[in-house]
């Protein structure tokens, strides 16, 4: 259905009216202007719901109106929070999964020959590198390396998942 001249020029003239009702409800002519703006489109969209022969300029505030409590409502749930620094703030890492996940570690760990617990735990856990750590153990760096290597394989058979894994999960 087209949208008659009369019900386009009453939009056209209605805009400096609905402009300055905005303003006085918002008390900031670019809101005002959006609020305008919205009016203008939902009017349109819903032209065929308007009675011909009734109060057009009436109908527009009512449109503007609504528009500007249904904004003033949504914003009241809204937080501005451009940075994310207050969502950060309500946000917090689940502790039980994490905590299980240690525990599960922990209970591998124990499973580990001495040497390579202590192999793994040197310079996976403490970021030592393989030869700081053979100086500690009094070993050849091959064979820290060595311990280390069969400690992860073991590691990944028991928890079913990569060390990397559990490590970039844990940070």
């Amino acid at each position: 259905m087209t949208v008659s001249d009369e019900f386009r020029e009453g939009l056209l003239e209605a805009i400096p009216s609905l402009r300055a009702f905005g303003f006085s409800l918002c008390g900031n002519a670019t809101r005002a202007d959006d609020l305008v703006q919205e009016t203008m489109v939902k009017a349109w969209a819903k032209h065929t719901s308007f009675q011909p022969g009734t109060n057009q300029r009436a109908w527009l505030f009512t449109i503007l109106r609504n528009e500007f409590y249904s904004q003033m409502r949504k914003k009241g749930r809204e937080v501005e929070d451009p940075e994310g620094h207050f969502e950060a703030s309500l946000s917090e890492k689940g502790r039980q999964e994490s905590h299980l996940e240690l525990q599960d570690m922990k209970r591998a760990l124990a499973t580990l020959p001495d040497d390579q617990r202590e192999a793994i735990i040197l310079v996976g856990a403490s970021g030592m590198s393989y030869e700081e750590a053979a100086e500690i153990c009094d070993v050849a760096v091959g064979t820290m390396k060595s311990r280390v290597s069969r400690a992860r394989s073991k590691l990944e058979e028991l928890l079913g998942e990569t060390v990397a894994e559990l490590a970039q999960a844990a940070g």
